[in-house]
């Protein structure tokens, strides 16, 4: 598996590497402390290094990371063990030697819908902001993009994709610890920028889809997913506490203030092209996730409120071009 360093090389020269490898370095010696807190993701990441899969398949709903036949019980026991210490496991499904992980988000839907609307990704430079454990960017490796860069501060989703990519050992596949408030290092950059699951957790979404706007390549495309509150209206809620019982929640946009938000943000081609009501079939309690989930942040009396009594949520998708350079 690379260093997650490695993809320096990938970055154009537009890229601010100095400030890109100092700022990855810091948090390299932040996340190696001989502390419990670090050793708990750590230890079982590293417990896994031997175990490299003969068979890794990305090109269906479930992505597979070796077959059931490739390890004895006994090893096979032990990655299991190893998998279980990354709970709560938010995105799946996963196959991992025929331990059958199934997250709290039924993630494969999410990708059907992208799937329409997907660009062309063979050789391109893509990010994946907020990538938690991984599971899209293993879904984009069948198409052979050049690099896909996963920015994941979650020490716990980190670690779990470094877990899964030492037995996968997809090469175009790297994660690093930064955020989305990290973008103005990467300028010019991406071909294709996925942004799933995170604007509405940052207080100021415009200022985020400028960065983005700023770090896509001329032509450049975003694939933006997330949060929504029903209706036509150009508004978004401000939630008072929390929202679906979910504290750092800012604004939750309709589909059209979300459009609205992008084109002031400069993109072009601006397009709304999915959007449903969130359900207890795509999101919910498993066996690998055994907190609350979607069932319990909806008034039991109303399906349509929150326990908040907020709007219930949708998921909305859209996809914006950064303008071309004219000839």
């Amino acid at each position: 598996m690379p260093s997650s360093i490695d993809y320096l090389s990938l970055l154009p020269e537009t890229a601010r590497r100095q400030e890109i490898l100092s700022l990855h370095q810091e948090r390299q010696q932040w996340i190696n402390q001989q502390k419990k807190g670090f050793l708990r993701y750590r230890t079982p990441c590293e417990s896994l290094a031997p175990f490299a899969a003969r068979t890794v398949d990305c090109t269906g709903d479930t992505v597979i990371i070796g077959g059931p036949d490739e390890l004895n019980s006994d090893e096979q026991a032990q990655v299991r063990e190893a998998m279980r210490a990354f709970m709560p496991w938010r995105k799946g499904p996963f196959s991992v030697f025929g331990i059958d992980i199934d997250a709290e988000w039924r993630s494969e839907r999410k990708w059907q819908r992208l799937l329409p609307m997907l660009p062309d990704l063979k050789d391109k430079i893509i990010a994946d902001i907020g990538c938690n454990n991984g599971y899209y960017m293993f879904r984009m490796a069948p198409y052979r993009p050049k690099l896909v860069l996963g920015l994941e501060p979650s020490m716990q989703h980190y670690y779990c994709f470094k877990a899964l990519n030492s037995m996968a050992r997809q090469d175009a596949l790297h994660i690093d610890l930064l955020g989305v408030e990290h973008l103005s290092l990467f300028p010019d950059c991406f071909d294709v920028l996925f942004l799933m699951g995170i604007i509405y957790h940052r207080a100021s979404p415009i200022d985020v889809l400028r960065d983005i706007y700023q770090a896509l390549r001329p032509g450049g495309t975003l694939l933006l997913e997330s949060q929504a509150i029903p209706g036509e209206a150009p508004i978004a809620l401000f939630p008072d506490k929390t929202y679906a019982k979910v504290p750092g929640t800012y604004f939750i946009p309709t589909g059209h203030c979300l459009h609205l938000w992008m084109e002031k943000a400069g993109f072009d081609e601006v397009e709304l092209f999915c959007q449903h009501p969130m359900s207890s079939e795509e999101q919910r309690s498993t066996e690998w996730m055994a907190f609350e989930s979607y069932s319990d942040f909806i008034d039991p009396r109303n399906p349509a409120l929150t326990v908040e009594g907020y709007p219930a949520p949708h998921r909305v998708f859209l996809r914006g071009r950064k303008k071309a350079i004219s000839c």
